[in-house]
């Protein structure tokens, strides 16, 4: 068995693995980590164990170079999971060995990594890892069809999705709006204290996913509401970004914008929505809970080449409150141009 560096020759092979392992996520095909180089220059060493020229399995990760402190290499960044696709636990081991081997020869702390890792491979490394578990993901197992999902839920939920169009709200995906989803989801982010992706990111999102990349929009008359994207996976989706203007919350775009994604996922062939990160009993897992989304633990580890594991805190720093208060404050066209340049350094 061989470890080594993907190159652009592997692309096919390796999103043909992706689309067909039954652990995998839209974040683990190469379009990702692309995306991540291309929008913001952060390098990719994509990991590969083969066997007689077969994938047997494989290990995104990027390299973030961040000013003033050591780099970062992230499985994956600005997303939920990117552990190793790998069934067997030895070449799950060779794999992370090969990462750490990227990272001591590019002086990073520590290797972070999204995702399950059995106890035994944990125990190797020693007192080197780190375990931060007050995250979870929250899973949708799709029926066959839209209609099976749509009878299925409490008569609740299907009459709020039917406000939601009794106020006047309409729905379309369309790939070409990037402007549209980013004036909604620029002024959600703002609002929320915390830097924005630049456009150019989700370009190069639309662009790199290209059919495995649905964004959908929400209007009111003429004015997008509610925007967000979904990628794909082989029978796998899932939503990184949604946001809806707080303005417009009484007339239910989050409704009709969740529900569009869901009829599309279940209309075409997949059998899991995965809605993304959530802290237990917070808005926005009880908001996914509604639709019959439960609950998948999401731990994520952090193997330490050097120093010492830091201990984990699930609570926002006081300082990291403050922070977000003044960004709350800035003009929107401040936020917009600024928030990238911090955003990019933000792994989450």
């Amino acid at each position: 068995m061989n470890i080594r560096q993907a190159t652009d020759a592997d692309k096919d092979r390796w999103d043909n693995f992706v689309n067909n392992h039954p652990d995998a996520t839209p974040y683990h095909l190469s379009a990702w980590t692309t995306a991540v180089q291309n929008a913001y220059a952060f390098e990719s060493f994509n990991l590969i164990a083969e066997e007689n020229n077969q994938i047997l399995e494989i290990f995104p990760i990027s390299l973030l170079k961040i000013p003033f402190k050591n780099a970062e290499l992230v499985a994956l960044p600005y997303c939920d999971v990117g552990a190793p696709l790998a069934t067997d636990s030895g070449v799950k081991k060779k794999l992370i060995d090969g990462a750490l081997v990227v990272g001591k020869s590019n002086n990073v702390s520590f290797v972070d990594i999204r995702g399950e890792i059995a106890t035994n491979i944990l125990q190797s490394y020693g007192d080197t890892s780190q375990t931060n578990n007050n995250k979870v993901r929250m899973l949708l197992d799709l029926p066959g069809s839209a209609e099976e999902l749509w009878t299925g839920f409490k008569s609740k939920l299907r009459s709020q999705v039917r406000k939601s169009e009794k106020n006047g709200l309409t729905f379309q995906f369309s790939n070409d709006k990037i402007d549209d989803f980013y004036s909604v989801f620029s002024l959600n982010m703002r609002d929320l204290g915390s830097p924005v992706h630049s456009k150019n990111w989700f370009k190069e999102i639309i662009k790199q996913f290209a059919d495995n990349a649905k964004l959908g929009l929400v209007y009111h008359k003429d004015k997008a509401i509610g925007a967000g994207i979904i990628l794909q996976a082989g029978n796998k989706i899932s939503i990184p970004w949604a946001s809806t203007l707080r303005e417009y919350n009484r007339l239910g775009p989050n409704m009709l914008l969740y529900w569009k994604f869901l009829e599309y996922a279940a209309d075409n062939n997949c059998n899991t929505f995965d809605f993304g990160r959530s802290t237990p009993n917070e808005g926005t897992y009880r908001f996914k809970s509604q639709w019959g989304a439960k609950p998948s633990p999401l731990p994520w580890r952090k193997i330490f080449l050097k120093g010492t594991p830091a201990n984990v805190t699930t609570k926002p720093s006081k300082k990291r409150e403050q922070l977000a208060a003044i960004w709350q404050k800035l003009p929107l066209p401040i936020a917009n141009v600024t928030g990238p340049y911090l955003r990019k350094y933000i792994s989450l």
